[in-house]
């Protein structure tokens, strides 16, 4: 990760770019300390990955730009467009697949609105799991899928974040869906149920 030490820094830096992340964390935060740590490893044999960083301890003026409250936070943009920001601390994988381009985005065009992060928590043997990709993929929506039955720690993380072990679960931008809630999924992607 190549350190940013000011907002117009990183404008210089990410101009002409067609992609490039940036990650504002607080060193010696251990929620921070474990982000950077999962996006190195995440990112490592990536070729030509334009991946920067900001400690928000020396670097103040980058977050408000953003409307970025809280760290750590790995924003993603795209010819020098802000598009997504992913909180947190993720597993490597995540940071691997996103870095990789495999981590999907459905371009929802709803009043302007930042285009959506979709994963899906699912095992093999989940007949509802089959179910709600099988709808997403009807409707043409990409989304990653993890398999909480060869994952332990994002299956550990899941039950944090949503107090459930069920799946399927899905994470819209943030926001977990337990279960296939057809109409509380359609209408986070402004599709017609």
């Amino acid at each position: 990760m190549i350190e940013v030490n000011s907002y117009s820094d990183l404008i210089n830096k990410i101009k002409d770019k067609e992609k490039a992340y940036l990650l504002l964390y607080r060193q010696g935060s251990e929620k921070s300390d474990c982000a950077y740590s999962n996006i190195t490893e995440g990112s490592r044999n990536i070729n030509n990955l334009n991946l920067f960083a900001a400690d928000v301890n020396i670097v103040n003026d980058i977050h408000a730009h953003y409307n970025i409250t809280t760290v750590p936070s790995l924003l993603e943009f795209r010819n020098s467009e802000f598009l997504n920001v992913i909180k947190g601390c993720n597993d490597s994988s995540l940071y691997k697949a996103l870095f990789e381009n495999s981590l999907f985005y459905a371009e929802q065009k709803n009043n302007g609105n930042l285009t959506k992060r979709i994963l899906v928590y699912s095992t093999p043997s989940c007949s509802w799991c089959n179910t709600l990709k099988a709808y997403l993929k009807q409707n043409n929506i990409a989304f990653i899928e993890i398999d909480v039955s060869r994952d332990q720690k994002a299956a550990d993380e899941l039950v944090k974040r949503s107090g459930q072990m069920g799946v399927p679960q899905t994470d819209i931008n943030g926001e977990i869906i337990v279960g296939f809630d057809k109409p509380r999924i359609s209408r986070l992607l402004g599709l017609k149920s």
